[in-house]
């Protein structure tokens, strides 16, 4: 998968309970600060922000939660598989499932967009998001995308 340097394995989890949109922005936001000293709640308002111009969900259940903010030196993602689907306000009506956020430094702009290009055309590949859907928990999903790296 591209972006699979940017995803450390404890940032990859499943969200058993059913949760609103801004409890996923919440989710990912504490997953992308778990190894390292950052804030939580900026990052959280980092993402949220992104959303409030515009849903970032790109169709079929998924959804690139994304924001650039100066939290981190580098890029970074996580990955959530919600058992819930919940409403992203997608395009195509779909409720989202499948969610790769990710933070970059405020100077990565062509990276940025780079990266969100790459996401995009990876998870427009159907037998991809049936892999991840598949998947039985947050070990099986690592197996899945390390397999697309």
């Amino acid at each position: 998968m591209p972006a699979t340097h940017l995803l450390h394995p404890d940032r990859i989890a499943v969200l058993d309970d059913p949760v609103d949109r801004d409890g996923v922005l919440a989710e990912a936001a504490r997953l992308l600060t778990l190894d390292s000293a950052g804030d939580t709640a900026a990052i959280a308002e980092c993402l949220r922000q992104r959303e409030r111009l515009g849903s970032t969900a790109i169709g079929h259940g998924v959804a690139i939660p994304h924001g650039r903010c100066n939290t981190f030196d580098d890029a970074r993602a996580s990955f959530l598989r919600l058992r819930e689907p919940t409403d992203f306000e997608a395009g195509d009506g779909t409720p989202v499932d499948l969610v790769f956020a990710m933070t970059v430094p405020r100077h990565f702009t062509q990276q940025h967009l780079q990266l969100l290009s790459e996401l995009a055309e990876t998870f427009a590949d159907p037998g991809f998001r049936a892999a991840l859907r598949a998947a039985p928990d947050a070990d099986a999903l690592r197996g899945v995308l390390q397999v697309r790296g």
